[in-house]
């Protein structure tokens, strides 16, 4: 991997990450329109540049969620599931849905149409109003997004919004899980590894890092401020016409 494909692939993942569109997906197609093989160090690559957007929350939410103490149980227990399921299946994951194009392409279609198709449901609970088994709901929620296609973002607000968070609240609650969820994810990624990595793959990390950091600062601060106003149908909508043209182009590539 090239740096200036190590930066590109930042920006999508900066971009992508908290926004219901599927980072993983979206990193997959770029991937192959930059003609980038997906290696054990790209997949890894593309795991661990998520460090940057959970920096990005940190850094936007810390004083927030400092002065909110109670909310932290709330996303302890979302978290759960997650990180049971993600441990027992980390391996099927990485081998065989990671890198898999066909497989995105069906979620992006399929998460796409359920957001346009399906009435959004709007509640007006906050975080701290969950009850423990909400949270673990939302966190069942979340672990589809282990599916690459599916969305993080999309899984945790939808299931948010479906025990009665509000929109805005919802939003707030997938940037709040993100932290432990990809921080988990990362470490695991790299202790599967044994953090065999080149002094070069060390500097192309560490560079998608503070990249993906920077561009998702931008993202969420503008994610927040477009909740206010609008639904999530436009999402829906873009996640179709990125399904349909990426399955086009996979058949006419022979893929």
């Amino acid at each position: 991997m090239q740096i200036w494909q190590a930066i590109i692939l930042a920006i999508v993942e900066g971009v992508t990450e908290f926004l219901p569109i599927s980072s993983t997906a979206h990193l997959v197609l770029v991937s192959e329109w930059l003609k980038i093989s997906q290696t054990e160090f790209v997949k890894s690559f593309e795991i661990v540049i998520q460090l940057g957007a959970i920096m990005a929350i940190v850094w936007l939410f810390i004083k927030r969620v400092w002065e909110r103490k109670q909310i932290w149980s709330r996303i302890l227990i979302a978290f759960l599931p997650t990180a049971v399921i993600g441990f027992l299946i980390y391996k099927l994951v990485k081998t065989y849905l990671i890198g898999n194009s066909w497989v995105a392409v069906i979620s992006l279609l399929i998460g796409g149409a359920l957001i346009v198709l399906v009435k959004e449901k709007q509640g007006v609970k906050k975080i701290e109003d969950l009850t423990a088994m909400e949270s673990v709901k939302i966190g069942l929620w979340q672990s589809l997004a282990m599916v690459p296609g599916v969305s993080r973002a999309l899984a945790t607000i939808w299931g948010g919004m479906q025990v009665g968070l509000s929109r805005e609240a919802a939003v707030e609650m997938s940037f709040l899980l993100a932290v432990p969820t990809m921080a988990a994810a990362t470490g695991l990624d790299l202790l599967k590894s044994g953090w065999g990595f080149s002094r070069s793959e060390w500097g192309i990390l560490g560079l998608g890092v503070l990249v993906a950091f920077g561009v998702a600062i931008v993202a969420v601060k503008w994610l927040i401020n477009y909740v206010k106003e609008h639904s999530f149908k436009g999402f829906g909508v873009y996640r179709i016409l990125i399904a349909v043209i990426w399955g086009i182009w996979l058949i006419k590539s022979g893929l």
